[in-house]
């Protein structure tokens, strides 16, 4: 059997890189970037004014000038007006560029205004530059804006948008066959007998795939009969990126699927690790460099496996940088006997000084998926410790 550690680094050393291509920024929301933005022009391309008001040479107010001039009103949008007279302002709107000549800025606030004149308080203070976003300050022409690997979620489409980028190059969507195997199983909406069981590891690993990789997910709901799998796991193989498989890999008489991918040319990585829940997990590579996850039945050792291993192999082909794991401390002491890594479902609180408590919320089994509700996800404890102490950290794996 292969530890957790290994099993982790078997996988990630071993995924692919998805290809790269070009979307419109309408589309590209959630995608990961694959090319270095830089900024298009200096970050603000002028300087911005940052307040509604008045625009004056900061020299006429240290020369005494209380009452200005208003020469003109500039908006946002429009080119700049000018001071070329002392005592002359201009009437300035947030956003708008600084008007030639001046170099302060008065908010509205503090004037009032009698027809073409403005009034100061006399016992305001004004500093040059004040109100005043310089040209430049934020980023340089030329400059890097995002580097390769970020998920562009709405900030980063702002920033792209304000590069001037309408196309960007990222990541492709995986496109991935999940498929759960079984004489049981049962789809939704379909009418199941007494012996039947409802199809639900498909939905939720689907669901899973959407959510964090954007994947693009075919399913599909096999029997227990070696032909059709063969035949149809091939078809799967060929016009996917990654094949997910539930059940079928444990030691069982109808536990066709490790034979049925030794058969197809699947290499075998891996099958079995030293945890609970989800100790049958079985990985391989397909003949043309494509991996094939095969997690255990059950459902709570199938959606464990699948954020424990799965997800995070996703992210590093679609070339997210290696995230820094989520640390948590337990609420309450656990005893776990086995010598096995074990994931333990839990629900996060904070306690008063901020730290984050998660609370054992243990399943009644592997099959018992309906207690993972409302659970935040699940903690990574270390395998050789019979007690973990109630602060005991962890990893934390959210769902």
């Amino acid at each position: 059997m292969t530890n957790v550690v290994d099993a982790e680094a078997l996988i990630l050393d071993l995924m692919p890189r998805l290809p790269a291509r070009t979307l419109p920024l309408g589309q590209a929301s959630g995608r990961v970037l694959r090319e270095r933005i830089n900024a298009e022009r200096d970050q603000p391309p002028f300087d911005r004014v940052t307040m509604d008001g008045i625009a004056i040479a900061h020299r006429d107010w240290e020369n005494g000038v209380r009452e200005f001039e208003i020469v003109g009103i500039q908006a946002a949008g429009a080119p700049p007006l000018a001071i070329t007279a002392p005592s002359q302002c201009v009437e300035i709107m947030t956003g708008a560029m600084l008007p030639s000549g001046a170099d302060a800025v008065i908010p509205v606030e503090r004037i009032w205004r009698e027809l073409d004149k403005a009034n100061v308080e006399v016992t305001l203070e004004v500093a040059a530059r004040q109100f005043i976003h310089p040209r430049g300050s934020d980023r340089l022409a030329g400059s890097t804006l995002l580097e390769p690997g970020c998920r562009l979620g709405p900030p980063e489409i702002a920033i792209l948008a304000g590069a001037g980028r309408f196309n960007v190059e990222v990541a492709a969507a995986p496109r991935v066959a999940v498929i759960s195997t079984g004489d049981e199983l049962v789809e939704p909406g379909q009418p199941v007998a007494p012996h039947q069981i409802r199809s639900s590891n498909d939905w939720g690993i689907a669901a899973a795939l959407e959510r964090h990789c954007g994947a693009t997910v075919t399913r599909a709901l096999l029997k227990d009969e070696r032909d059709l799998l063969l035949a149809r796991i091939a078809e799967l193989h060929d016009e996917n990126d990654v094949l997910i498989l539930s059940g079928g890999v444990s030691m069982g008489r109808f536990d066709l699927v490790p034979g049925v991918l030794e058969q197809l040319g699947v290499a075998l990585v891996f099958h079995k690790i030293e945890q609970r829940p989800g100790r049958p997990m079985w990985f391989g590579m397909s003949r043309d460099s494509k991996p094939v996850f095969a997690l255990p039945g059950n459902p709570v050792s199938t959606l464990v496996c699948l954020y424990r291993y799965v997800l995070p192999a996703l992210s590093r082909a679609l070339g997210l940088p290696v995230a820094e794991q989520e640390q948590v401390r337990l609420a309450e002491e656990l005893n776990f006997a086995p010598d096995l890594t074990y994931f333990l479902p839990v629900t996060l609180t904070w306690s008063a000084d901020g730290t984050a408590l998660a609370w054992p919320r243990p399943t009644n089994t592997s099959g018992d998926f309906v207690s993972l509700a409302n659970t935040t996800g699940f903690v990574e404890l270390p395998r050789g410790t019979e007690t973990f102490p109630r602060h005991f950290p962890a990893r934390l794996f959210r769902w």
